[in-house]
């Protein structure tokens, strides 16, 4: 049975131009979005990291002597703000999200191509606005938090600029979400059962359905501070009897289901690839499902140990305390999948494989200073120090971005055709992992003896463990060099990677690489078994 296709789109796209301008145009294929998604990702991604090379600068003295205050405050928000908004949410979503999906539920493209095309455009400008108010009106100073009153008191030009490029943001990510549920659940291809579909769906199913539940509450938020800022009404503003802490209560729903919103399809796409990298298949395939789910539900009642040091009152705060205690048990279970999974296989030693296991090491680490956080006592010592830093650091960075580093070494054969150079992508790794802990690890220290975040002067003894955190940081933009060297060399002259360079059993390996316009030329295949390593590929894989 073949798929039908919209005559609408298919006339859309005869009238799209070739070559690489349609990755300039309002393009309804699902493959150019994605691609789309990551270059734009990755662009914003160098914009925030020269940010964090100059908060990091800053921060190798104790007094502010690189950064006036006010801008360090304005580069320190920016940041925050482009590497959640603008780079990981786009690419571990967006970008793999529209490559993928498709393929692995066996459709011709998204459920809804043109809302997922304007899903796209909205970022862009989203992107340009934020980073052009600093050059116009200031950039937002109080934090990719935006807390009141200290958001209601600032320059409000740059902080109204500043909601309306997250709120664009935000209806990006809502689109999104609904695409990804209508095509998961109503594009499968007949006979391809929801247990069946590759893990990377499931952890877009839960993403998606974070993403619809908690991010109007963000827009509403954020919505009801601009009319603090603008009007004067009293939201959240104490000097007109506004309450501060239901504004963080309100954001915090939204903004801890953000943190799953962005590691879930990381687990997605490592429990794609390290099958595939130690020809075993996927360990436990059922209770990562439920583990995933468990994520979801527990994920929209953790928000507030958040604020513990918000005059929360006891019973509150053991309810969060014990919530976030036991979130840590689906994903725990995940990590014993992962290691069961490479436990006896024939691990190959590549970049794609590398970067994967660099992430479950880092995530490992973030999720045990996560458990200590939930816990009270720690919490309120910690409180705004860097070990939060570092916490947050090792799950987004460690966890998250090294996976999307791992993904395109895995993927970037079936979008290009070629393969990316090994000695390259070793190199690559190693110093971004090398780099990653030494800028990170030292934070825990510097946080646990009280080093406040989110300031530029400090206490002069923490001065040498600042100087350490800054090469690793250092060491981590020089990271990015190997890796755009290697990107422009493959496709320049790479080797030609065949249609299945990794011998691979998942839907979107069972056609040429680049793939048709289309995905196949003939009917989808039917995939029961994506992980069946040692099956007959035969018995296993049909088509009809």
């Amino acid at each position: 049975m073949t798929i039908s296709i919209d005559p609408q789109k298919d006339n859309n796209e005869s009238l799209q131009p070739n070559g690489w301008l349609r990755y300039l145009s309002f393009s309804l294929d699902h493959k150019v979005i994605g691609i789309q998604y990551m270059v734009c990702g990755f662009l914003f991604y160098l914009i925030g990291g020269t940010l964090a090379s100059a908060i990091r600068i800053e921060l190798a003295s104790p007094m502010s002597d690189f950064l006036p205050r006010d801008v360090y405050n304005q580069f320190l928000t920016l940041h925050g703000t482009i590497m959640i908004f603008l780079w990981i949410v786009p690419v571990v979503n967006g970008a793999f999200g529209n490559y993928l999906i498709p393929f692995y539920v066996g459709a011709r493209d998204m459920a809804f191509p043109r809302l997922n095309a304007v899903a796209f455009w909205l970022i862009p400008p989203s992107g340009l606005m934020l980073i052009t108010s600093y050059f116009v009106e200031g950039a937002a100073q109080s934090g990719w938090t935006a807390y009141p009153p200290l958001s209601i008191t600032t320059p409000q030009s740059g902080q109204i600029i500043w909601i309306i490029s997250v709120l664009l943001l935000g209806g990006s990510s809502i689109f999104g979400g609904i695409n990804f549920i209508a095509t998961i659940i109503k594009l499968r291809r007949p006979g391809l059962k929801l247990m069946q579909l590759p893990m990377y769906c499931w952890a877009m199913l839960g993403t998606s359905l974070l993403v619809v539940l908690s991010t109007p509450v963000l827009a509403g938020t954020l919505i009801l501070l601009s009319f603090d800022i603008v009007a004067h009404t009293g939201f959240f503003n104490p000097v007109l009897g506004g309450n501060v802490v239901v504004y963080q209560h309100l954001f915090w729903f939204y903004s801890h289901p953000a943190v799953y919103i962005m590691v879930l399809p990381a687990f997605g796409l490592v429990s794609e690839i390290l099958p595939v990298h130690s020809r075993k298949p996927l360990f436990g395939y059922t209770t990562m499902v439920y583990s995933i789910m468990g994520i979801v539900v527990l994920g929209l009642v953790v928000w507030a140990h958040h604020m513990f040091t918000s005059g929360t009152p006891p019973w509150m705060r053991l309810f969060f305390t014990i919530a976030t205690s036991f979130i840590a048990v689906p994903t725990g279970i995940k990590f014993f999948n992962w290691v069961a999974t490479l436990w006896g296989g024939k691990i190959s030693i590549n970049s794609a494989m590398l970067f994967s296991c660099g992430f479950i090491i880092n995530f490992v680490f973030g999720g045990i200073t996560g458990v200590a956080l939930a816990q009270v006592p720690f919490d309120i010592h910690v409180h705004d120090t860097y070990f939060v830093v570092a916490h947050f650091h090792y799950i987004v960075y460690g966890g998250t971005v090294f996976i999307i580093f791992s993904s395109i070494y895995h993927w970037f054969p079936k979008v290009t055709g070629k393969m990316l150079g090994e000695k390259l992508g070793i190199i690559h790794f190693a110093i971004t992992f090398i780099g990653f802990n030494l800028c990170f690890a030292p934070q825990h220290w510097l946080g646990l003896n009280g080093m406040p975040r989110r300031v530029a002067e400090y206490d002069p003894q923490f001065e040498f463990v600042n100087q350490i955190s800054s090469i690793g940081a250092l060491l981590m933009a020089i990271s990015t060099l190997p890796f755009l060297v290697n990107i422009f060399l493959s496709f320049r002259n790479g080797k030609d990677s065949g249609n299945n360079p990794w011998n691979a059993l998942t839907p979107e390996w069972l056609t040429t690489s680049p793939p048709p316009v289309e995905n196949w030329e003939g009917d989808a295949p039917l995939v029961e078994e994506p992980y069946g390593y040692g099956y007959s590929f035969s018995e296993k894989n049909k088509k009809i």
